[in-house]
C-alpha cells in the first residue's frame, strides 16, 4: 500500500512538473518569459488563486463534521507556520543578514497556493483543495505580518495586513457560502470555475520561468541550502504529521495538511526578495533546489501520511 500511495503521488507531482518544464522551454524560446511571469504573478495571486479557494467552499456540502473539519484545518495552518518559525529560530543568526533572511522566510513559508493546492486537488480532490485553503488563509496572515518582517527588517506589525490580504479575503467569502449552503446562480459560479481552472497550469508555468534562470551548477555549493531542505522538506513535514496524527487526525485532512507542510520554499521568496532589495537570485536558485529535492520527498511524505 505505502509503495502504491508512493506512485500515485509521484504521477502527480511528475505531471505538474511536466508543466513547469513547459515553462522552463516557453522561458528559453522566449514565449513567456520571467519578466512576463512577474507581472504575470499579482494575476495569479490576486484573482486565480482567490477564485479557487472560493470554489473549493462552494464543492463541498456543508455539515457539522465539515464545519469542524474546517476550524480543525484552519488551526493546523497555524501551526505549521508556528512550528516553522520554531524551527528556523535556531538557525541563519550568524554572517550576512541579507541573505539569512531569505533562508529563514524559505525554511517557514511553503508553496501553499501555486503547489499545495494543485496537488491537492489532483491527489484528494476538491475536498483537499477545501482544506488546503485553510493553510493559504494562514499563510496569507502570517506571510504579510512575520514574512514581511523577515525580508524586510522592518519590525513594525500592522495588523491590518492579517485580514486585507487575497487569502483571508477569499475564505472570509467562501466560508459563509459554505456554511449557509448558498447556491449561486451560474453566472456567477460558472466564471469562477473557469478562473480558478487556470490556477494548476498557470501557476506551474511561471514556476518554470523561475527555474529556467537558476543556476544549477552552482545550486548547492551553499551550505545553507542543504539545511533549509533538511528543514523544509523533512523536519517540519515529519513534525506536523507526528503532532497532528497525536491529535487524532487521519484521512484526507491529514494528508492535506502533509501536502501543505511538505511543499517546498514559496514562490514569493524570490518576489519578497526582489521588492526589499535582497539578493533575488539567491532566491531563485534557493526556491529551485527545493523545488527539485520535493520531487522526491513530497511523494513519500504523502504516503506516509495515506498510510498512518
Amino acid at each position: 500500500m505505502f509503495l502504491e500511495n508512493v506512485q500515485v503521488a509521484a504521477t502527480q507531482v511528475g505531471i505538474l512538473y511536466i508543466i513547469v518544464a513547459v515553462g522552463v522551454i516557453a522561458d528559453k524560446l522566449g514565449v513567456f518569459s520571467e519578466a512576463t511571469a512577474r507581472k504575470c504573478t499579482d494575476l495569479l495571486f490576486y484573482i486565480i488563486t482567490p477564485a479557487v479557494i472560493i470554489k473549493s467552499f462552494l464543492s463541498i456540502e456543508f455539515s457539522a463534521e465539515t464545519g469542524k473539519s474546517l476550524l480543525v484545518a484552519i488551526l493546523c495552518g497555524f501551526a505549521i507556520h508556528v512550528v516553522g518559525i520554531g524551527i528556523v529560530t535556531p538557525f541563519f543568526r550568524k554572517g550576512d543578514k541579507d541573505t539569512n533572511c531569505i533562508f529563514k522566510y524559505g525554511t517557514v513559508y511553503g508553496n501553499a497556493g501555486y503547489m499545495a493546492l494543485p496537488l491537492a486537488n489532483a491527489v484528494l480532490g476538491d475536498e483537499g483543495v477545501f482544506f488546503c485553503s485553510a493553510v493559504v488563509m494562514a499563510f496569507n496572515m502570517f506571510n504579510f505580518t512575520h514574512g514581511i518582517i523577515v525580508m524586510s527588517g522592518d519590525t513594525k506589525f500592522r495588523p491590518i495586513k492579517l485580514l486585507l490580504n487575497p487569502g483571508t479575503l477569499s475564505v472570509l467569502i467562501g466560508a459563509p457560502l459554505f456554511l449557509l449552503s448558498v447556491n449561486l446562480p451560474q453566472m456567477i459560479s460558472v466564471p469562477i470555475d473557469y478562473v480558478a481552472s487556470l490556477n494548476t497550469p498557470f501557476a506551474m508555468l511561471i514556476f518554470g520561468t523561475y527555474l529556467s534562470h537558476a543556476q544549477i551548477t552552482s545550486i548547492f555549493k551553499d551550505k545553507r541550502m542543504y539545511l533549509v531542505t533538511l528543514l523544509k522538506l523533512f523536519v517540519l513535514p515529519a513534525i506536523i504529521m507526528l503532532l497532528l496524527k497525536l491529535c487524532g487526525l487521519t484521512g484526507t485532512l491529514l494528508t492535506a495538511m502533509t501536502i501543505s507542510a511538505s511543499a517546498p520554499s514559496a514562490n514569493n521568496t524570490v518576489m519578497f526578495a526582489a521588492k526589499y532589495n535582497r539578493d533575488a537570485r539567491l532566491a531563485s536558485n534557493l526556491v529551485a533546489a527545493v523545488s527539485f529535492i520535493s520531487i522526491i520527498t513530497m511523494p513519500i511524505m504523502i504516503a506516509i501520511s495515506q498510510s498512518l
